[in-house]
């Protein structure tokens, strides 16, 4: 059984790690920068517009892992979106190159302390989880050499066209979806999507992004993944399901290779409060914001039916 110390460490180091991740995003959003909107096509990014994914397993990262991948990737200019731990470099025949600083990234999961199983076994009740989140270090394949061949390839061009696979999707997932009017919305009460036409977008690309916001929305209903959409404008619940519909949006977009401009920079004032009033906020956003993007691109017509999306629980997010 954990020492009282152990636990106050745990629960320290898990509360520091909560306030590294969220200070980061905070810091970045009063500088303007939108971190699940990176500058793709940029001087300043090499790698192609995509999810970032782990070189040797082929499972994508999720959550917040994603946001701090984009990050380094610009803040490096890596040429690609493949990572690998410094023992899958080596299991793989090569190394990760004398002098490299990886990148840390998150791991989440549950855990029931002892205490609760004690009290559950005595009081008959069911044993309640705790979430935790410890780090681990990635490295882009770039830090990296000797490497299998293909191992560190470069992620293939987006498909072409890109319209009409979103249309297509639209269409699959079953969503009341319907084109008109002067503004973009979702209305839990009566489950459907609105969006202008294209037409009424300065830059075309962007209805797409638009729908998969609003799609992202519809993920929230309680037919789908159930997410809380009580939230009133102004509020806190309100910001937050911004938050993940606009992340999800982001993941949508690069794993479709869409580039779209940033939506919603009104909203980054409510988004900078939420995330100082709560430091787990922006995680759990993530988090959110993966489990609706699978669920809206698993019903890519490409997809193959037992094709499994998940990523493992080891890129989670709490």
């Amino acid at each position: 059984m954990a020492t009282k110390a152990a636990r106050v460490r745990h629960g320290s180091e898990k509360a520091s790690l909560y306030d590294e991740i969220t200070n980061r995003i905070i810091s970045e959003l009063e500088k303007g920068c939108v971190p699940w909107v990176q500058p793709w096509g940029t001087a300043a990014a090499k790698a192609p517009l995509a999810m970032p994914g782990n070189a040797a397993t082929r499972r994508p990262y999720s959550g917040i892992n994603v946001l701090i991948l984009w990050g380094a990737v610009i803040e490096h200019g890596f040429p690609g979106q493949s990572w690998l731990t410094f023992r899958q470099a080596l299991s793989l025949g090569g190394n990760v190159r004398k002098g490299e600083r990886g990148t840390t990234v998150v791991y989440a999961d549950r855990f029931i302390p002892d205490e609760e199983k004690k009290r559950a076994r005595e009081t008959g009740e069911e044993a309640q989880a705790v979430p935790f989140l410890k780090r681990f270090t990635v490295f882009n394949t770039a830090q990296c050499e000797n490497l299998p061949e293909g191992v560190a390839a470069a992620a293939p061009p987006p498909l072409d066209p890109i319209e009409p696979r979103v249309e297509a999707l639209i269409e699959a997932t079953g969503i009341d979806f319907r084109i008109g009017g002067n503004h973009a919305f979702y209305s839990p009460a009566h489950d459907y999507v609105q969006v202008p036409p294209p037409q009424a977008f300065f830059e075309p690309i962007n209805w797409h992004r638009t729908a998969l916001h609003e799609l992202g929305h519809a993920t929230g209903h309680g037919s789908r993944l159930a997410r809380d959409l009580t939230g009133s404008f102004g509020s806190k619940k309100y910001a937050f399901e911004e938050l993940v519909a606009e992340m999800n949006a982001a993941f949508c977009c690069a794993s479709l290779g869409i580039v779209p401009t940033v939506r919603h920079a009104d909203y980054i004032a409510s988004w900078l409060q939420l995330l100082r009033d709560d430091n787990r906020a922006i995680v759990r956003a993530a988090s959110q914001a993966s489990k609706a993007a699978d669920f809206l691109l698993a019903f890519l017509p490409e997809r193959d039916a037992g094709e499994d999306i998940e990523a493992p629980v080891e890129w989670a997010a709490a």
